[in-house]
């Protein structure tokens, strides 16, 4: 008898991922050589509308929106348990029950932030205005960013290692004192600017007036004026991220000589470094005449700049009427937003900002598996070796700075999701009656934080983001890149579509924090984090031209009519873009391992990895907002983030962009920078 023979199984179908790409958001009306962000989400800009309490809407708000409804369900389930005191579940429950509890804050109406303005109504001299200057020094955790305005003290302080000294933790002075985003918006005589300003000046007025202060108008002058004077002392946006204009050691008796007009010995008594020494002061001829405005300017008009901000601080905890009159400010007038975020909303980005690791740890833990970490890993050691090889072919670049280059790509630290090690809360007291004690001392707390790192040495593996942030991080100092959790997330990530989405839309943000180590900010500092010049002279000129470059083409773009970006304000970010695009380009092509891409949806791989880089960046922003972002951030806005394409060969092969179309750059113009 003949032995069956079994039949042959059928032939596996090669498994095809989804495309990863927003099929419906493209415009084919729009050719991809005129207008690139255009073209990949035209449709989405049609059928979208803003939010009526958001400046903005686009790729980042919709992953937000994830984030925050997983941070609702961690603090719904710190209120419902019945939490030890002292626990960072009861700190969490608390935060979120007092912030919440419009009634209460109601009924204390402006209670909790009388014996402060009393205080202030009582200072007797300029040595006691000195030392109530030093005791509200509030940490600054990011000095190149020029957005960064949440406290606004008449300085910040900064804590890392030092410059020129990366085994030791420093202090780093930095200009501060606006309630407006920065100087410009006090000097500018531009018509929008100038009703923004005349709508602080109302703010001011309006905020002393509710708090029963006598002439509101005559205050809100001298407020403004005296803004106006600390405005014209500052810096601006593109000389305050020089670094080498940063580095100014000062001992603590050059405050005294460099510096006079406060009281020195006051102010760092009063803000616990009283026995420093040794200083990084960021912007020293700012603090030269912040400190003469001291001295110059009549007390009262430092009484009323400090009980305007004192109340300003905590408008979200104080009765309707404060926090109405905030954001009709800073909400309508200053970002064009027409309604305040929902009050639960807005209680969970306090508890966020306030207990930031508390809520992270359990944001980590529930919502960031494993297995995404893992891939997350792989997709940067693809992309590091990519760069690497990128530098390691460089014609125009000698050996010495390219061995330089790439020892610092090869000791870069990059942490992925959250941190090894987290915050402790032990030390914060929050309670569920006092809403305004909790931001106050929320904000204490991180400040006695970060100088307690004056004593250690410093922590290459610190994070700077929670886990729970929509964001990333190159971190100079360090040689090191933080990716939060929050951010791995579609469609930037999601581990079940084509590689091609993924490289092109979170593959191009770890490039991009990649490349932030050799912007013209990163490649001032080597694989230790000091800032040191490993450049030759050659190799620096030819970087500065192709810096110039970048800078001459984003300036040309017009972000509304009139309104030109500044392509040196962002020619950091600017670098970033292009080089990390480029390297995660090239990642992507050595993942495939020879092979060629399948075709989706009727689009190549390259055509999916440059479609989900511009829709990764698509973003509809109101004109105030928009306006405010090309004042203010080192950021270009996402439309022509999204254009960055434009530099890259094969962007061009992708969609056959000839020379005729608007977006068409001649080879020898394509910015390469790396």
């Amino acid at each position: 008898m003949a032995l069956a023979v079994p039949a042959k199984p059928p032939a596996k179908t090669p498994t095809v991922r989804p495309a990863g790409i927003d099929l419906a958001g493209i415009d084919q009306t729009v050719r991809p050589g005129d207008d690139f962000d255009g073209h990949a989400s035209g449709r989405w800009y049609k059928q979208t509308e803003i939010p009526a309490d958001r400046a903005f809407t686009g790729i980042f708000l919709q992953v937000f929106n994830l984030a925050e409804a997983r941070n609702r369900a961690i603090i719904d389930a710190a209120l419902a348990a019945k939490a030890p005191a002292g626990s960072d579940q009861q700190r969490i429950a608390d935060f979120y029950r007092g912030y919440a509890d419009i009634a209460a804050i109601e009924g204390r109406g402006l209670a909790p932030v009388r014996p402060e303005l009393d205080a202030i109504a009582a200072l007797p001299d300029k040595r006691a205005l000195s030392a109530m200057l030093g005791a509200d020094l509030r940490a600054d955790v990011d000095p190149l960013n020029a957005t960064d305005f949440q406290t606004p003290n008449l300085f910040g302080v900064f804590v890392a290692q030092g410059l020129e000294a990366p085994g030791t933790a420093m202090p780093y002075l930095l200009q501060g004192g606006l309630g407006m985003p920065e100087r410009d918006y006090y000097l500018s005589s531009a018509k929008e600017t100038v009703a923004v300003r005349a709508a602080y000046r109302d703010y001011v007025a309006r905020l002393f007036t509710l708090a029963g202060m006598s002439d509101p108008a005559t205050r809100a002058d001298r407020v403004l004026a005296l803004e106006t004077k600390i405005a014209a002392a500052h810096l601006d946006n593109v000389a305050a991220q020089d670094v080498h204009k940063a580095n100014n050691p000062w001992k603590r008796a050059d405050f005294d000589t460099k510096a006079p007009g406060i009281d020195w010995g006051a102010f760092f008594g009063a803000a616990q470094l009283g026995t420093r020494q040794d200083f990084i002061v960021w912007m020293p001829d700012a603090t030269t005449k912040l400190s003469a405005l001291v001295a110059s300017e009549p007390l009262a008009s430092w009484q009323d700049w400090l009980a305007f901000h004192h109340i300003d601080a905590v408008t979200a905890v104080l009765p309707k009427a404060y926090d109405a009159a905030s954001f009709d400010f800073y909400g309508r007038a200053l970002s064009g937003t027409t309604q305040p975020r929902p009050r639960d909303k807005r209680a969970i980005a306090a508890v966020n900002g306030s207990l930031g690791d508390a809520v992270g740890r359990i944001y980590a833990a529930r919502y960031f598996p494993a297995s995404s970490k893992r891939d997350i890993q792989n997709m940067v050691t693809n992309i590091l070796a990519a760069f690497d090889k990128r530098v390691a072919a460089l014609a125009w670049m000698a050996p010495a700075t390219k061995a330089e280059a790439r020892r610092k790509i090869a000791t870069m630290r990059v942490s992925i999701g959250y941190p090894e090690v987290w915050r402790d809360y032990a030390g914060m007291e929050v309670k569920a009656d006092d809403p305004v004690g909790n931001l106050q001392r929320a904000r204490a707390a991180e400040y006695r934080w970060q100088l307690a790192k004056l004593d250690h040495a410093p922590d290459k593996g610190e994070w700077w983001m929670t886990p729970q942030t929509v964001n990333a991080v190159n971190l100079p100092l360090q040689n090191a890149l933080n990716f939060p959790a929050a951010i791995l997330e579609a469609p930037f990530y999601d581990p079940k579509r084509d590689p091609a989405a993924n490289y092109g839309a979170i593959g191009a943000v770890i490039g991009h924090e990649i490349s932030h180590g050799f912007d013209n900010t990163g490649a001032e500092f080597d694989a230790e984090g000091r800032l040191r010049n490993w450049w030759t002279t050659e190799d620096q000129a030819h970087f500065k031209q192709q810096s110039a470059a970048l800078v001459a083409q984003y300036s040309a773009y017009e972000a509304l009519p009139g309104l030109h970006l500044n392509g040196a304000q962002t020619l950091g970010e600017n670098i970033a873009d292009v080089a990390g695009l480029a390297a995660a380009y090239d990642a992507y092509h050595a993942s495939l391992k020879g092979k060629p891409a399948p075709v989706i949806g009727g689009l190549t791989g390259d055509q999916r990895f440059f479609l989900a880089f511009a829709q990764s960046w698509r973003l509809k922003m109101r004109d105030q907002a928009l306006r405010g972002q090309v004042a203010t951030d080192g950021h270009s806005p996402g439309p022509f983030r999204a254009q960055t394409v434009r530099n890259l060969d094969a962007w061009y092969a992708a969609f056959g962009v000839k020379p005729g179309s608007k977006l068409y750059l001649p080879p020898d113009k394509r910015v390469k920078v790396w």
